[in-house]
């Protein structure tokens, strides 16, 4: 055992944490009586199916059968109206983008991977329904479109919460996202291997939930590990059936890595003095994307003070069972969650 990993565990060991038993299995409602649309519309098949040499009518049709998306895309995705982005005008800059070999090379690839969308339909539409039996007052279209941008975007909500999906952002963690920008750090191995089907509807109802939840309120890492835990909370309520390696965007090596060690993960943050920290850099790597948590074993993954306040937000509800999701939502007072859950973390 290295030095790291020893003072590590004795942190735990030192602090006298208690035990707790808190597995329980999952309370799901039946939701199969609730009607939701859904309508999944492949915006790239019929972009890339335009007349490049007739370009005008084709992109006006467009538009107008995407009036909602159509906009968005080539304004704020694509750029194509923006004259600072396209001085050639949308026209053109549209025709150079869907004529150019690497972009049809990726929008190719995108149809051979993903041929046909049924499948994401039967799984938005469970999704949607549990959506609706946890938000009834939230607005949902039921609107999915999917879209090849180069890289540009994975995902996004427009409208009355309908979705847009960017197709080149699931492609598999073997496609070879960083031999197209070795510096980029979106295409980081870490990341990179989120980026396949499994994880389509999960990032997709992610934009949902943080939409009903907005930013964190204050700027301690308790604030931050207290929201990001309600995000996970509310995840694993409309994706009920889908396992903790997807939800959490971790490996499932790394998910029993937390589960053995969440007494652990308790300690040092306690130890270090992080959760009342108001200096985000030095817990940033705890609450967002990262490769590892620094101080902790190389087997920790980035984002552990999000899978612990996951744990915190379960033990708040457990404790406190009239509590709504929407109710949850509304409270905003990190501290009151921590001292109401009375958490106590698994040895």
């Amino acid at each position: 055992m290295n030095v790291r990993n020893a003072l590590f565990l004795f942190l735990a060991v030192f602090l006298g944490l208690n035990v707790c038993g808190c597995g329980k299995g999952k309370d799901i409602p039946d939701v199969s009586d609730i009607s939701v649309d859904v309508n999944v519309r492949r915006f790239e098949q019929d972009l890339f199916a335009l007349d490049t040499n007739d370009i005008a009518p084709g992109l006006a049709a467009l538009v107008e059968n995407y009036p909602d998306f159509g906009p968005i895309f080539f304004g704020q995705v694509l750029g194509s109206t923006d004259t600072t982005i396209a001085p050639e005008g949308h026209q053109r800059y549209t025709q150079g983008f869907i004529s150019h070999p690497a972009v049809r090379k990726l929008n190719d690839t995108c149809q051979v991977i993903f041929p046909d969308l049924k499948w994401l339909e039967k799984d938005f539409r469970q999704a949607f329904q549990f959506f609706k039996y946890y938000f009834p007052n939230e607005p949902l279209s039921g609107e999915v479109v999917t879209y090849v941008s180069e890289y540009t975007i994975g995902g996004f909500l427009y409208g009355d919460n309908s979705i847009g999906i960017g197709l080149d952002f699931y492609l598999g963690e073997k496609y070879p996202y960083s031999a197209y920008n070795p510096s980029n750090p979106n295409f980081s191995a870490y990341l990179v291997r989120t980026f396949n089907k499994e994880h389509i509807v999960e990032k997709s109802m992610r934009l949902l939930v943080q939409d009903i939840l907005g930013p964190a309120k204050g700027s301690r890492m308790l604030d931050h590990l207290i929201h990001n835990g309600k995000e996970l909370y509310l995840l694993d309520l409309l994706l009920p059936k889908a396992p903790d390696s997807v939800r959490l965007e971790f490996s499932q090596k790394q998910v029993d890595w937390c589960k053995e060690n969440e007494a652990n993960i308790w300690a040092y943050f306690f130890s270090e003095k992080l959760l009342y920290s108001t200096d985000y850099n030095t817990y940033r790597k705890f609450v967002e994307p990262s490769p590892n948590s620094p101080g902790m074993p190389e087997e920790a993954p980035g984002r552990t003070a999000n899978w612990l306040g996951w744990q915190i937000v379960k033990s708040f509800m457990e404790k406190n069972p009239t509590t709504s999701p929407e109710q949850l939502v509304a409270i905003t007072d990190a501290q009151f969650i921590m001292d109401k859950s009375k958490y106590k973390p698994k040895k």
